[in-house]
């Protein structure tokens, strides 16, 4: 079987390596040549735990190739995947022009019978959109050639994305045709020979799932950051109704974990467009809206924080800041609450220093010189009046507190992931803030946050 998969982004990259990995023969297309030459040669222009030695594992093999040419991709390929962006317009829809460009593209170039799949995250409806492009170009050239369009949502975990595509919890297919259902059926057969579902349904029903998956998540971790500030409120600890709710299977103990609020490339968006869509069919959800609101005034807390222990002024304060990427294991920064923390930080006139194992090449695109960077995690605590943490990466959960009681100006850590004890972290004669617990002495003004 060969199949083109046309962009080069986070989804793109991983599916096609992965599919690669299984045997099949994948051509990657993007319009970008500067990137087109890079993968060539092995260079990778995102961070993903075990993507780049299976593109070149793959590229060696033959079995993954890397093109700007889509004419010549297409030619010959069973089934062409459609991993372009989607990014959000500025009312909050999602922008399909990308998408409905390679439909034009498939329909300009194919010769034989293809399934064309969208596998970016679209809004419900698009691949009726898609259909009707790839129509257009056809009769343009005056010729009937067979075609099926399809949906095949992504639901992978930025950091863990590898795992997530070979080892799926399922595989979710939107078709209209029994030909298109057994193509995508035996393309994934590798992927279910331990028991991992496809599931197969309509197209709009499958376009629908991914944004409702990806709404679900968003809301179990609003919910949980609401739930926080209250317990701070009134003096519960939320790491202890953590543990007492996620234990009720109902619930389930995944995503309730409290923190300075999400972000990526997809929740923030795969939200405000759903919000969209309903008012486009004139419908209000007002639970995610609820959802986006918290999220947003989440991002404020921890700097409101800091801002109180020093009386409401950091003037030429030295922060130290623990991890920018929106979580841990990839250097994603798109709609990561460091940049609305550090943002604030620098406005408010304090000097940041930052560290993050992968992340600080894309931190330098949002701040260039406005903050300094350091290659260890120790160097950003000297002089430093404090340590903010802002993304859990592993190498933080257990670090050297004698060092860094040393090396702070005063023993003061400001936890937005809540990874620390509260309790070992007083033993060890720190001040110690986190999310959902009250401190003595120092309880956030949350109407004064949700305000600012």
């Amino acid at each position: 079987m060969k199949i083109t998969i046309v962009g080069s982004g986070y989804v793109g990259l991983v599916t096609g390596a992965c599919f690669s990995e299984v045997g099949i023969d994948v051509q990657c297309v993007d319009v970008n040549q500067t990137k087109i030459d890079n993968l060539k040669k092995g260079i990778i222009p995102i961070y993903e735990p075990g993507l780049e030695d299976m593109i070149i594992r793959n590229m060696e093999k033959g079995r993954l190739q890397f093109t700007t040419d889509l004419s010549k991709a297409i030619k010959g390929s069973d089934i062409v995947f459609i991993s372009v962006g989607t990014p959000p317009d500025e009312d909050g829809s999602a922008d399909l022009k990308y998408v409905l460009q390679v439909a034009r593209d498939c329909g300009k170039y194919m010769t034989d019978y293809t399934l064309v799949v969208t596998k970016s995250t679209v809004p419900v409806g698009t691949s009726k959109k898609v259909k009707k492009a790839i129509e257009e170009e056809l009769q343009k050239r005056n010729v009937v050639i067979p075609f099926d369009v399809a949906s095949n949502p992504e639901f992978l975990k930025e950091g863990a994305a590898i795992d997530d595509f070979l080892k799926p919890d399922r595989i979710v297919a939107g078709t209209e045709s029994a030909r298109a259902e057994e193509l995508l059926r035996n393309l994934y057969k590798p992927f279910t020979l331990n028991g991992h579902p496809i599931i197969f349904m309509d197209i709009v029903s499958a376009e629908m799932t991914k944004y409702a998956a990806n709404a679900m998540l968003a809301t179990k971790i609003s919910f949980m950051n609401d739930i926080a500030n209250l317990s701070e409120i009134v003096g519960a600890d939320i790491n202890h109704v953590r543990k007492g709710i996620g234990s009720d299977e109902r619930i389930g103990n995944k995503f309730i974990y409290p923190g300075i609020g999400y972000g990526g490339s997809c929740f923030p968006k795969d939200v405000q467009a759903l919000i969209k869509t309903a008012k486009e069919n004139n419908y209000e959800l007002k639970v995610l809206q609820a959802v986006e609101e918290v999220n947003q005034n989440q991002k404020s807390v921890l700097f409101h924080k800091i801002l109180n222990y020093f009386d409401g002024d950091v003037m030429g304060k030295n922060i130290a800041i623990w991890g920018l990427s929106f979580k841990p294991q990839t250097d994603d920064m798109r709609e990561a609450p460091s940049l609305e923390i550090i943002k604030k930080l620098i406005d408010a006139g304090a000097k940041v220093h930052a560290y993050d194992p992968v992340a600080i090449t894309e931190a330098k695109h949002h701040f260039g010189d406005t903050i300094a960077y350091y290659n260890d995690q120790y160097e950003t605590l000297i002089d430093a009046d404090c340590l903010a943490i802002l993304t859990e990466w592993p190498e933080f959960k257990i670090p050297n507190f004698n060092i860094i009681q040393k090396l702070l100006k005063t023993p003061v850590v400001f936890d937005g992931r809540n990874i620390y004890d509260a309790v070992e972290m007083k033993k060890n004669g720190f001040e110690y803030f986190c999310i959902g617990v009250k401190t003595a002495g120092q309880l956030l003004n949350h109407k004064a946050a949700l305000a600012y």
